[in-house]
């Protein structure tokens, strides 16, 4: 059986991971969500409530599952015989970083390879970061970037209606 990682902080999950994720899911076996703390990027949404708004749209994918990463992503990965690591590329802009990030796994355990996927174009400038702060501002025109129950997690966090 063919297993995959897709780690990610999510906060929030959007379409654009939705998207990746779904393209993982025809590729491997089994996909695994980790959904990781990384305390260092100072998410909106605590690791409980991402794991919970991504909770809905991973059943439906009959191959993939949710959990919560603890420790180096690549040791989480050898530890459960993933042959993969899924990592999403929207723009040049992630290419360096994921790119520093694959070298320095393959240098920890060789036996797992990363995968970039793109999303859909339609995802391609879509961003956690960026979807927080358009809310901020304007949640009215974020249906289209995240699923229902983000928006409405989203509007509860920053106050609006």
């Amino acid at each position: 059986m063919k297993l995959a990682i897709y780690p990610g902080t999510f906060d929030p999950v959007t379409h654009g991971h939705l998207d990746i994720l779904g393209r993982a899911c025809r590729l491997f076996d089994e996909v695994v969500v980790a959904v990781a703390p990384n305390e260092a990027k100072a998410p909106l949404f605590n690791i409980e409530e991402r794991i919970a708004l991504l909770e809905p749209h991973i059943k439906p994918l009959g191959n993939a599952k949710l959990v919560r990463l603890e420790g180096l992503t690549v040791d989480f990965a050898k530890k459960n015989q993933a042959i993969a690591l899924i990592r999403g590329l929207r723009a040049v802009s992630d290419f360096e970083f994921e790119f520093q990030m694959a070298q320095m796994n393959r240098h920890l355990e060789g036996s797992v390879e990363t995968i970039f996927l793109m999303p859909n174009q339609t995802f391609f400038y879509t961003s956690s970061q960026i979807v927080k702060q358009v809310c901020r501002v304007d949640s009215s025109r974020l249906s289209q970037f995240v699923p229902d129950n983000v928006l409405k997690a989203l509007k509860k966090k920053f106050g609006k209606k």
